[in-house]
């Protein structure tokens, strides 16, 4: 069995290959090697999950991240469509990779979010600030999604976005719709905090305390 250029060569016997003896040792020893330094080089990866109802502005958020942290210019709003699916971002964080989905937020997308409950190791959950009239269905997702047994122990950080804007509820209104079902979130680490994705404007560091739950250390 050998291994050669990510293909994988069996042959009943060492007679039957198609390579000399010496070439097969290199590539043998090659293939240990490379995969002893792929196996000592390889970096952790998370997984951030941002959901929310539509037009909260996750995708924003998303590319505000992707242009905080990579240093390149995301998609501005004009260009941004209602998410249908998955969006996908990727950025590392003291040497960690850290992958974000962000899923549509659509009454008749919500079933999907729980897919990726299993595999998430923090949610972000964006709230519009300034959409009153949805606030309580925006409480009554909230309270689904934290009530499946999936997320138990899952970090979880509310963005109350669209700060910047002048009829914006403050964060302690919004904390006290959302008290209500506070219990639920037991011992697990959650906050509220004011973000505007549009202006990249934070009150406070809002991904500084989310990365620091999710890696459990103060370092980023």
């Amino acid at each position: 069995m050998i291994l050669q250029n990510g293909y994988l060569f069996i042959f009943p016997s060492a007679s039957l290959s198609p390579f000399p003896p010496l070439l097969q040792s290199i590539i043998v020893m090659y293939t240990l090697l490379s995969g002893f330094y792929n196996y000592i080089t390889q970096k952790e990866e998370y997984n951030v999950l941002i959901i929310g109802l539509d037009n909260a502005g996750k995708t924003t958020l998303l590319e505000r991240i992707k242009s905080t942290f990579m240093g390149v210019v995301g998609l501005t709003p004009d260009k941004i469509a209602p998410t249908v699916g998955l969006n996908i971002g990727r950025i590392e964080v003291q040497g960690s990779r850290v992958k974000f989905w962000d899923l549509g937020g659509q009454r008749d997308l919500q079933s999907i979010w729980a897919r990726y409950y299993s595999e998430c190791h923090a949610i972000v959950f964006v709230v519009d600030s300034t959409d009153k009239r949805r606030l309580e269905e925006c409480k009554d997702t909230f309270e689904t999604m934290i009530s499946n047994d999936l997320v138990e122990g899952v970090p979880v950080l509310m963005l109350a976005n669209k700060q910047d804007v002048s009829n914006a509820l403050r964060v302690e209104e919004i904390k006290e719709v959302f008290n209500k079902i506070a219990v639920k979130l037991g011992a697990r680490d959650s906050r509220v905090l004011p973000v505007s994705a549009l202006e990249g404007y934070v009150k406070e560091n809002s991904h500084m305390c989310l990365f620091v739950n999710i890696f459990g250390y103060d370092g980023v």
